[in-house]
């Protein structure tokens, strides 16, 4: 057993830049960092286009930004807490730059900005094609120079540890259930163990794994979505999955795909169909810059009309030298497929990129369970609504970190124990909370049983859970879940733990909550279009399960 006074799971820009803070206000206290996988594979990483900030008072404001969320969020956007998010975020930002973060410039020394779908200004701040990678950079090397950040790599977090397992009877009316820190699989040594936090925050990512092709890396299992609803925690509209535009359509490839950023359409591409036609006209006044829900639906809409896998985008009339400045390792990637974008059209398609609900969180972070925070694309903030607005997410991930840390601080005590006694009626330090018991498990005997039931869970998500809905769909979707659930928690019960079975488990979770939030929303809204319901109800509500 661990103990440590605060404990972040996921190493992303919301894991980190939580951890830095904390770190540097209690310098006396344990932060505890745990990734599943090495400490720079995350979402974070592979976050393109940049990150919207209004920082450019003369040519925008925060009222324009404001707007364009709320217009991208259909409706169900938290007005307050977008509100909070766009004012907040220029500190924000101003942080990560000081902790070495760059972001391209002007020759002048201005920012250069960029402008994506559903923004009316020029407000993307962006290192090259590589946003996210930059900026995990410079929070890497500034959590490297603290000394009381320990990082733990190559942990799976099992669950959440509550009063569930000291023997109480724990469901979604039980008041005040807290959590004491988690369960772990250390990979190293194949063991369970347990670490006890005064403080925990989620920051575990997205769960684009559930579909047979994502622009997500392989992590991106919703570990963090499935544990809370375990825990018996709230989570909200996790029907909002959207589907990137644009990820590059390469025939017979599955699993992750290259994603096409966005900027690219915001500084000129064009979207045409097999017949070389720019069909987004048709679609939207916004043409190729409408929001993303519109703009993967029309081109889904384009590749069943025409009976194709993909559509094109149009780059052949830019500008080689400021294209390759730009997007470096988009021309590279072209090239090496065969690509010369000044001569080619770039084949893409539509693909899992985002998750807009989560875990439900209040306007400081705090989650439904007790010292349980959750930030980033894992939780459910109130922001997104029915569909995010391009490049929000990293602006969220730290705005969200720092409301969680100044409220952790407000609740963090000074005492000898720094763990916070639990509610009556328990009583302790929390020592008596049991090991793992493995007894009675086996190493499975066959691997298919894991691998063969994650192709048919993405495959079932992808064919009745995509870009388009119908009732029929999501009902054969839920019976088919049902069954790979059942099979699954046998496996589970009677098997020794390994990270595939663990994220097989995650991933039918979630994937059941897509299609159960799916099935209660009785609309078509944003992200979520069921052709059973095209129209939106007068009903605007939350789905929470």
């Amino acid at each position: 057993m661990r103990k440590t006074d605060f404990l972040v799971i996921g190493s992303g820009i919301a894991g980190l830049t939580y951890a830095l803070k904390v770190a540097n206000r209690f310098p006396e206290k344990k932060v505890l960092v745990m990734t599943k996988a090495t400490a720079d594979e995350t979402n974070t990483k592979y976050a393109q286009g940049g990150i919207a900030v209004v920082n450019d008072m003369e040519n925008d404001s925060f009222e324009k930004h404001i707007e364009d969320t709320l217009i991208a969020g259909d409706g169900l956007c938290n007005e307050k807490v977008v509100e909070i998010v766009v004012k907040e975020g220029p500190d924000r930002v101003q942080e990560i730059i000081d902790w070495g973060a760059q972001f391209d410039k002007e020759a002048d020394g201005d920012y250069k900005r960029g402008k994506e779908g559903g923004h009316s200004e020029f407000r993307i701040l962006h290192h090259k094609d590589v946003t996210g990678k930059e900026m995990e950079r410079a929070l890497i090397d500034a959590v490297n120079s603290q000394t009381n950040i320990e990082f733990i790599k190559h942990c799976f977090v099992v669950d959440i540890i509550t009063q569930h397992h000291l023997g109480y009877l724990v469901n979604k009316a039980t008041p005040d259930v807290e959590c004491y820190g988690v369960y772990v699989l250390n990979q190293e040594t194949n063991k369970i163990e347990k670490i006890l936090a005064g403080i925990t925050l989620l920051a575990t990512g997205g769960n684009g794994q559930v579909y047979r092709t994502t622009t997500n890396p392989s992590i991106a299992t919703g570990d963090g979505v499935a544990m809370v609803y375990r825990a018996k925690g709230r989570v909200e509209n996790m029907e909002f999955i959207q589907f990137h535009p644009t990820a590059l359509y390469e025939p017979g490839v599955k699993g992750q795909a290259f994603l096409i950023t966005e900027a690219v359409r915001g500084d000129g591409g064009i979207l045409r169909n097999k017949n070389g036609e720019a069909f987004m006209e048709r679609y939207d006044e916004r043409k190729d810059l409408a929001p993303r829900d519109i703009v993967a639906r029309a081109i889904d809409s384009e590749m069943k009309r025409t009976g194709t896998e993909h559509v094109w985008l149009d780059c052949r009339h830019f500008d080689k030298e400021k294209f390759t400045e730009h997007f470096p390792n988009i021309y590279e990637k072209c090239l090496s497929i065969g690509i010369d974008i000044t001569k080619h059209m770039i084949p893409v398609s539509p693909a899992a990129h985002y998750s807009c609900g989560g875990i439900k969180t209040d306007e400081w972070g705090r989650s439904s369970i007790k010292n349980l925070y959750a930030c980033g694309e894992c939780a459910s903030t109130g922001l997104h609504g029915a569909n995010r607005l391009a490049s929000n997410s990293l602006l969220e991930a730290m705005v969200f970190a720092h409301r969680c840390y100044m409220d952790s601080i407000t609740r963090f005590t000074d005492a000898t124990d720094t763990f916070r006694s639990a509610s009556e009626p328990l009583k302790g330090t929390h020592d008596d909370i049991p090991d793992w018991n493995a007894a009675g498990t086996t190493e499975p005997r066959e691997m298919i049983l894991i691998t063969q039931s994650l192709k048919e869970l993405q495959q079932v998500m992808s064919d009745y859970v995509g870009i388009v809905r119908n009732n029929v769909r999501l009902q054969r979707a839920m019976r088919r879940l049902d069954l790979l659930w059942e099979e699954t928690e046998d496996l589970y019960e009677s098997s020794t733990l390994s990270p595939q079975l663990l994220e097989l488990r995650n991933m039918i979770t979630v994937g059941y909550l897509i299609v159960k939030g799916a099935g209660f929303r009785k609309e078509s809204r944003g992200l979520h279009y069921n052709t059973d319901y095209p129209s939106k109800s007068n009903l605007v509500q939350n789905i929470v399960l």
